[in-house]
């Protein structure tokens, strides 16, 4: 038999095989409910992100669904889509990521800050707010403000780095995890971070920059740690 590539396995990716072995195995049947996020991270000794994370993957492959006020679900003992990727990141070690990188670059556009550079981040501002009026998810201007502090530094690896981790947005886990978690209310709060953000650059303060920037990839990281559904996702459908 010949040597297989050892594959690197992220924490909520063997968490999620052992949930998937055992509906496979009818340990938890179809139509039974899985046991509360926290019930699984004190079995299983580990955080309750790390869970979360598990079972999105696993309604991503169709196993388990989540129902609001009733919990996690099984729907099916196999699935007919394949597991994601063994060492793709989860979303909030993309975030815990991102917000080493993007506190630097903040706190360096501060000590590089012109009227064009604020005026664009501005601009992107006012597109994630017309999107939210308009109940789309405001993901483009969200994007265009990240990659602009980005390009401030005017390093292109620095740049490739921060679009790379920011599109990770588009992956089939982080998308699911936003349906459940990202609202009007959540993207509202963004949107007043992002403007802090703003005013420490504008007033040329790297360490409050750096401290603004931190603290909205953190906020963005607890908004998605937090309690299951909290309202209903801009763009989803009234139910």
């Amino acid at each position: 038999m010949p040597i297989q590539a050892i594959e690197p396995r992220r924490l909520y990716r063997q968490i999620a095989d052992q949930l998937r072995a055992l509906i496979k195995a009818g340990e938890y049947a179809v139509g039974s409910r899985l046991p509360a996020e926290r019930d699984l991270a004190a079995q299983l000794g580990v955080s309750r992100p790390s869970v979360r994370e598990a079972l999105i993957a696993l309604e991503v492959e169709g196993l388990v669904e989540v129902r609001v006020g009733s919990g996690i679900h099984v729907i099916a003992r196999d699935s007919a889509k394949p597991p994601l990727e063994a060492g793709a990141f989860g979303p909030f070690e993309i975030i815990r990521a991102r917000q080493v990188v993007e506190g630097e670059l903040a706190a360096l556009a501060a000590t590089r800050m012109d009227n064009e550079l604020v005026a664009g981040l501005n601009e992107a501002v006012a597109l994630m707010e017309d999107e939210i009026r308009r109940g789309i998810t405001p993901i483009r201007g969200d994007r265009l403000y990240h990659l602009r502090i980005a390009e401030a530094a005017d390093n292109g690896p620095l740049l490739r780095t921060v679009t790379e981790l920011f599109d990770e947005r588009n992956s089939p886990l982080f998308e699911q995890l936003g349906q459940h978690f990202e609202n009007r209310e959540s993207w509202g709060r963004a949107v007043a971070e992002h403007r802090a953000v703003i005013a420490a650059i504008a007033a040329q303060d790297p360490l409050a920059a750096r401290a603004a920037m931190q603290t909205h990839l953190k906020n963005s990281h607890d908004r998605f740690a937090d309690n299951w559904p909290p309202g209903e996702a801009l763009g989803a459908p009234s139910r």
